[in-house]
This record gives C-alpha cells, structure tokens and sequence, in this order.
C-alpha cells in the first residue's frame, strides 16, 4: 500500500471514530461528518462521560496531526519576501501639539494618519470576527515535575490538611469531597477540539500546506518551535510501535492503533530528505 492509500484510509478511520465521539456528546452530526456547530453542543457533561471522550479524543488528534505531516510530505513553499521596516522620521509635532501649539500637518503626515486609521479599522475587524478552529500542528510538550516527584516522591491525595488558626496553633483541617463521576463538566472546550478535528480531517491538503508554511518559516529560523513531534509515545496512544501483522492485542482501541500507524508515517515523512 502507497504513501497516499495508508494516509486515506486512516483519515476514514479517524472520521468514523470522530464521528461516534460527536455523537457521544450530544451533537447533531451530518451525514458526511460535517464539522459541529459550537452552540449545539451540551453545556455540560457528566464527568465520567466527558473522561471517556477525552481519552479517545486526545489520541485522536495525535493521530490526525501525523496524517497531516504525513500529507505535506515533499510540499515546497516559498515565502514571500519580509517588508522592510522603514524608520519613521522623527518630528517634534506631538510634543509641540502637547503643549497646545498648534502644528501644520505637511501632506506626508496626513497620508501616515490615514493609513494608520485604515489599519485600526482592520485590526478592530478582524478582532470582531469569529476565531476559526484549527487543529494544533504540534504535539503539547511534557510538563516538567517537580524534584520530587521526579524522584518517586509521594503524589496522591492525604486525609487532611494543617489548617492555622493563630500562630502555634495548628488544626487539621479535612479535604473537600472528592469529585464524583456524575459530576457536571463544562464541554465548551471539547465542543471546539472537536469541530477543530473534524474540519482538519475534511481537508487534509489544506492543512498540509499549513504545516509546509510553518516547516519554511522554521527553516528560516522564524519559529521556536523546531521539532512537531516530541520524543516518546504520542500522545494518548497504547502502543509504542506499528506492527503491520494484522493481529489485534487485547485492550487495544482502534485509535490507538491508527496513532500508531499514523506516527510511522508522518516520522518517515520527516526523515525523507525530499521534504526538506
């Protein structure tokens, strides 16, 4: 199977499993697995429901992240060239202004005024629009833990906590109830990952060539961020490599299977010297 058959038979994959997700939490799907409308998901979740999402939708998106690397596999992108940032005459006629002097404004300051006045219309547009959901095309990076922890320090819940009442004094003072799994959860954020997944996954050229773009700018040295994948199992995933036997482990999801597969990909992708 080509480069090309394995990264579209993944992403039908991905969208059938995205697809369930959505359903489990309460959208209205279409019948092409159109991207979920923001207001017509839930307000809230039960907590063990909003967990069960989460833990597919996380590898889910590790997945969907290497396709689209996979995708961009020999894109070239030119960048246009970066505007000269031409330095501004310095004048005296706002502190000459400030001091309730009047001032002429020669035909060049007018015409800098104007244009500063159209760009602050646009900015204030643009601010006034709607964000548009994109799927990040990098992995979360590791949050580092504390000394420690790092040295199997204990990390877990304790019966009570010292409480002071005045200095000398001190009372322990129990936890708060634990939270339960029937617990209400906010699922505004998990609404927007998954209309954001849904969207990449119905265009995966196009999100492709945004992962060309940003492999440019980094190779100009316009970027932090160097590498899109971070070392280890990806994230959410169970297995720590493909292996192409056609045996399914136990305790095995699909998603974890098509991460897998999806990793060999998109690390293939990025050691082939025509991407670069």
């Amino acid at each position: 199977m080509d480069g090309s058959a394995a990264i579209e038979q993944d992403r039908v994959a991905l969208k059938r499993i995205v697809a369930s997700l959505v359903a489990m939490a309460g959208l209205a799907v279409g019948p092409d697995g159109e991207a979920p409308a923001e207001g017509e998901l839930q307000s809230t979740l039960p907590r063990h429901l909003w967990r069960a999402i989460l833990s597919l939708l996380r590898p889910a998106e590790a997945a969907a992240r290497r396709l689209v690397i996979a995708a961009a596999r020999g894109l070239v992108v030119s960048l246009p060239p970066p505007r000269e940032q031409g330095q501004r005459p310095a004048t005296s006629a706002p502190f000459l202004r400030s001091l309730g002097i009047a001032v002429m404004a020669s035909p060049a300051d007018l015409s800098a005024a104007a244009r500063r006045a159209k760009a602050e219309a646009r900015r204030a547009a643009a601010s006034a629009r709607p964000r548009t959901l994109s799927l990040p095309l990098f992995d979360p990076l590791r949050l580092s833990l504390s000394p420690g922890l790092a040295e199997g320090g204990r990390h877990g819940p304790v019966r009570a906590v010292p409480r002071i009442l005045f200095p000398g004094l001190i009372e322990p003072s129990p936890l708060p109830r634990p939270p339960s799994r029937e617990d209400p959860v906010s699922a505004a954020c998990l609404g927007r990952r998954l209309a954001a997944l849904t969207a990449a996954l119905d265009d995966l050229p196009g999100q492709a060539m945004r992962f060309a773009r940003w492999k440019a700018r980094r190779d100009l040295g316009l970027t932090r961020r160097v590498a899109p994948l971070r070392g280890g199992r990806p994230p959410g995933g169970r297995l720590a490599r493909f292996e192409p036997t056609g045996y399914r482990l136990r305790n095995v999801r699909e998603v974890d299977e098509i991460l897998v597969h999806a990793h060999s990909l998109a690390v293939e992708a990025l050691e082939s010297p025509d991407t670069s």
